[in-house]
């Protein structure tokens, strides 16, 4: 994704791991060959021979819309905003006001944000965001557009953001989408934004879950009464916040209502400039030795981190997104990569905390980092808070607390421009705490297991490149009365592998051919137990692409590149699968299939 504060520079490396750089240094570590260090690009319209498109082209994120988001018709919809991002690079979000709308009353069943997106002309992906009242709903990328025009629609389910929304007061609508329009950048990114509503409807019996026999509190069904920033106040460079190194501890001051009996951080995360391919970057070392000037360094491993008064809450490893113009750009046309559209968000239970954000002082410091971190990272969270509605406080202790440092092992091997890199890194947490209330004396627990390892190998001089990623994380968060009864239980697993294979061969007048394969993955399953009945969601997500471009400086010439996304959704109720193949910026086939096999009646393959 090209920077906010780079897009002038356009400093990007090829394809996120900068494969052209150590191909024009191959000659020798001292060689010093003038080339754009670019990881982005665009495919410009004077590239005739790239697939040419009459009538505007419409781009596709295969995970969306069913079977996540409702199949059936809004009760109402009401109209956000219209605006065009033309030359907004150095300005404040767009911001309108927002009013619950009167025909659309409370309770609502589902809340869908649906933005619809449409540009032409040449120009960069751009990275972009929504929120309300400085709590993000939305983090998402934007397609490269060509001169006849690229559309697309982005829909989000954001119905736990239900007691912003119904606010009598209402609240301020924000967007940002930093932009540049010139004389070589042309495209203008218009953006048309909705909120759907559905009607009231009843939980199915398996997913309320109750505390005590007279009470039946869906503890982690219902969207949070409160709901609190943890961003920028400001907001005129957007609400997230710019982490620019290791050390860049970014945080805020927040004091909660004495009544909070549950507490979640959801954090967004998204990375750019030096770190956008922080999982390719090689390590200062060979750097050095190899007097590579390039700023893209520090290791390929990252974590983003929250702590609360100083103490680490929990980590994720985050989801390595790319963006359309990264690696090949004709590998995401008309098909988009994994979570360009929608990049991920991650929940930390923080409820074992209360007994410290609820300790008399009139406020706590609520931080965010990323270790090994490098110019940068934008990243911000919303912190989610459940209000007893039958006391005007509760009390709460935190008990055990056990959270090491992360065990991070790093093994470097290289002479010259040849080498091999491994990282492994590992953690495990536990973290406990009660909450007296009117719901009873509950114990929540939250355990969680984080596992990176990877490597990057270096051959021919650095003209073959591998990068192979295995990251897993699982989340285990219970709620019991007492030390024997467990009351609740949701457990997540997340594993992503990412394996790119990319050689690169230096042509004539300042060009040189990329040829890359890449296979690259989401697995997620989450579980809840409530007493004898468990209920199972999975979601797998892979794409496999391969292709070749001849490129000058960031312009793609030519080439040609295929691409193949199986998504996969199991549940109770049974599987949904939809397959797309792509290939020179044309959808070849687009096939969904159900089935009521669900995982009652097979076997759950994990990848």
């Amino acid at each position: 994704m090209h920077s906010s504060l780079h897009l002038h520079l356009h400093l990007h490396l090829f394809f996120f791991f900068f494969f052209f750089f150590f191909f024009f240094f191959s000659i020798s570590p001292s060689t010093s060959i003038p080339i754009s260090l670019t990881d982005h690009f665009t495919l410009p319209s004077s590239s005739s021979s790239i697939s040419s498109f009459s009538s505007p082209q419409e781009y596709i994120d295969p995970t969306y819309p069913a079977p996540l988001l409702p199949s059936s018709s809004p009760n109402c919809s009401h109209f956000l905003f219209h605006h065009s991002f033309s030359n907004t690079y150095g300005s404040p979000p767009f911001t309108t006001s927002y009013s619950p709308p009167p025909s659309c009353p409370p309770p609502w069943s589902r809340l869908v944000l649906d933005l619809s997106f449409a540009s032409a002309g040449d120009q960069y992906d751009r990275i972009a965001a929504v929120w309300i009242d400085g709590v993000e709903l939305l983090r998402t990328s934007t397609a490269e557009p060509n001169d006849a025009g690229v559309f697309w629609r982005v829909r989000k389910d954001v119905t736990r953001f239900s007691s912003l929304f119904r606010r009598p007061e209402g609240g301020n609508i924000s967007m940002m989408l930093e932009n540049i329009v010139n004389d070589v950048y042309t495209g203008v990114y218009h953006v048309n934004a909705s909120l759907n509503f559905y009607s009231e409807e009843e939980i199915e019996p398996d997913l309320a879950y109750g505390v005590g026999e007279e009470k039946a509190q869906p503890l982690y069904l219902e969207p949070a009464d409160l709901i609190v920033p943890i961003s920028e106040e400001n907001g005129e460079d957007g609400f997230w916040f710019r982490i620019r190194n290791e050390s860049d501890v970014r945080f805020t001051n927040v004091s909660i209502p004495s009544n909070t009996y549950r507490a979640v951080l959801e954090i967004f995360v998204s990375f750019h400039s030096n770190d956008e391919f922080w999982y390719t970057n090689p390590p200062d070392s060979y750097l050095e030795k190899n007097n590579l000037t390039t700023k893209r360094g520090n290791g390929f491993f990252r974590q983003v981190f929250a702590t609360v008064d100083g103490k680490v809450a929990g980590s994720v490893v985050p989801f390595p997104v790319i963006f359309t113009g990264g690696i090949n750009p004709l590998f995401w046309a008309p098909v988009v990569g994994l979570g360009a559209f929608d990049l991920p968000s991650y929940n930390l239970e923080l409820t074992p905390f209360l007994g410290t954000l609820l300790d008399g002082n009139n406020s706590h410091d609520l931080g965010l980092g990323v270790t090994d971190g490098i110019e940068f990272w934008l990243v911000d969270a919303n912190l989610h808070l459940w209000l007893d509605k039958n006391s005007d406080s509760v009390t709460a202790e935190l008990v055990d607390y056990h959270v090491p440092n992360i065990s991070i092992s790093r093994r470097y091997d290289f002479h010259l421009l040849n080498g091999t890199f491994k990282i492994e890194a590992g953690r495990k947490s536990h973290i406990s705490g009660w909450v007296n209330s009117s719901l009873g004396n509950l114990t929540t627990d939250v355990d969680q297991k984080l596992k990176f390892k990877s490597s990057i190998e270096y051959t021919d001089d650095g003209n073959c490149k591998g990068v192979h990623i295995k990251a897993k994380s699982k989340i285990d968060v219970r709620i019991r009365s007492g030390p024997k009864t467990l009351y609740a239980q949701e457990t997540f697993k997340t594993k992503y592998p990412l394996a790119i294979i990319t050689s690169t061969l230096q042509g004539e007048n300042d060009t040189y051919t990329s040829r890359t394969n890449l296979s690259h993955t989401l697995y997620e399953e989450s579980s809840r137990t409530v007493g004898k009945d468990v209920t199972t969601v999975a979601v797998t997500d892979r794409q496999d692409a391969s292709g070749w471009m001849l490129v000058e400086d960031h312009s793609v010439l030519s080439g040609s590149a295929g691409t193949q996304q199986i998504y996969q959704f199991r549940d109770k109720n049974g599987i949904y699968k939809r397959m797309v193949r792509a290939r020179d910026g044309v959808l070849l086939s687009d096939n969904t299939t159900a089935s009521t096999a669900g995982f009652a009646s097979m076997e759950l393959r994990e990848v």
